[in-house]
């Protein structure tokens, strides 16, 4: 509701009437609410310039000579021409018809209107019209008919700030809808990105595998509600365990997308999905003949397959970084990088390499996404592999604790600043 009081007259000094101007800008600028904002603009509006009738108009999405009634104070019902457009009435030519669809503003101080024109009931009793134009894209999509009782009540000398005026809030009312309609649009958008993170999430791990000699622990975190970072494990013959971890270009929706098909066809590998080499050659070439070719979509891709009994790990690699060692019996630091080729679904000729690395008990191994090492602080400085490298160096007594000592180090770095990129760490503890 508004503030000014309707019974106080805006007339009197040049103070009184700014004063009056203000307090109504001051009410305008408080409203959501597109059409309790014409309200109000309307009532005041009236007070300053008396009227005894207006008409509201529009030619939105129609065709001449056609266009809708959109307010109009001879109605006893108010309409909200945004949300119930199909209760507004649809005229045909006539008066109204042919000042709309001129694009221009007018004064008719000898308003004359026939019988039979299919407007005839809004101009009724009135004598005196000014028609003014609401441009959009340069055309008049909407116009405000005011009218007075008796002839020649409209002064031409007034009809340019008319103009500017009623523009200047026909653009601030139209800039509510859009907002509302963002709004919503957002909405309507968060609530299937809810859904598509749902859909995501369920594509990992419900819970870490049993692997003997292994101690796990991860870590997921998307920088919007769905990501393209992808980890998995796979049961293989002899007891040996594939270990996969992935991360498709870009963030939100299009790189989750692109995630759940990668899983889709790991899924599809034909039998167990080994060597690596062979896991890898197979993705690139799916990925590349139906769904990255001629794209800017890829996929980084570490995939190790595990042996418990002699604790080797044979690897492959498509672009990913490499995962960091910590040899705790001699404090050496590695990274497992032997082999290193181009990003699944650029090229579908590419033939992956593999390498194996002998792990020892207490050695510390971290599997990870470039969203940690790239995450930044608030001065845009980055997380890097030395900082991954400094928590690692310190000989944890398990997987949990060691993940948990990297996680707090990257909210130590990056002071709160929301993570630019999905983040993924996969931690073992050899045992």
């Amino acid at each position: 509701m508004s503030r000014i009081d309707p019974k106080i007259p805006p007339y009197g000094t040049w103070q009184e009437r700014l004063a009056y101007v203000d307090e109504t800008m001051r009410e305008l600028s408080r409203q959501t609410d597109p059409q309790e904002m014409v309200r109000i603009y309307g009532e005041h509006t009236e007070r300053i310039n008396p009227i005894d009738r207006f008409v509201a108009l529009s030619r939105r999405g129609l065709e001449h000579p056609l266009y809708r009634i959109t307010r109009s104070d001879i109605w006893k019902e108010e309409i909200n021409p945004w949300q119930q457009r199909d209760r507004l009435p649809l005229l045909n030519g006539g008066l109204l018809g042919e000042l709309i669809y001129a694009d221009a503003p007018r004064i008719i101080n000898d308003l004359r209107v026939a019988a039979d024109d299919p407007a005839a009931e809004y101009f009724a009793g009135q004598r005196s019209l000014m028609a003014i134009p609401h441009y959009d894209a340069g055309i008049a999509r909407n116009m405000v008919i005011l009218m007075r009782e008796k002839p020649d009540a409209f002064d031409v000398e007034k009809l340019p700030d008319a103009v500017l005026t009623s523009n200047l809030f026909g653009r601030a009312t139209h800039n509510l809808v859009l907002r509302d309609e963002a709004r919503r649009a957002y909405e309507a958008v968060d609530r299937e990105m809810q859904v598509v993170a749902g859909i995501q999430r369920s594509l990992l791990p419900a819970e870490l595998p049993k692997i003997p000699t292994l101690d796990l622990a991860s870590h997921y975190e998307t920088s919007t509600q769905a990501g393209g970072d992808y980890y998995d494990f796979f049961p293989l013959p002899d007891g040996r365990w594939g270990i996969f971890i992935a991360d498709v270009t870009g963030h939100g929706t299009p790189a989750a997308v692109v995630m759940a098909i990668t899983h889709a066809v790991a899924h599809t590998f034909p039998g167990p999905p080994a060597p690596p080499s062979r896991m890898l050659n197979y993705l690139n070439e799916k990925l590349f003949a139906h769904y990255t070719s001629g794209s800017s979509t890829f996929v980084t891709a570490y995939y190790g397959i595990y042996d418990p009994a002699s604790r080797r790990l044979t690897y492959a690699c498509a672009g990913h970084p490499p995962p960091r060692l910590k040899r705790c019996d001699d404090g050496t630091m590695a990274a497992l990088d032997k082999v290193h080729d181009l990003p699944l679904g650029i090229d579908g000729s590419v033939r992956y390499e593999e390498a194996e690395h002998i792990l020892h008990v207490g050695d510390q191994i971290v599997f990870f996404t470039d969203g940690i090492s790239e995450a930044f602080n608030p001065q845009g400085e980055q997380f890097g592999v030395d900082r991954l490298d400094q928590v690692l160096g310190a000989c944890r007594p398990g997987a949990k604790v060691l993940i948990q000592a990297v996680l707090d180090s990257i909210e130590k770095f990056t002071a709160g600043r929301p993570a630019d990129d999905d983040r993924t760490l996969l931690v073992a503890k050899v045992i």
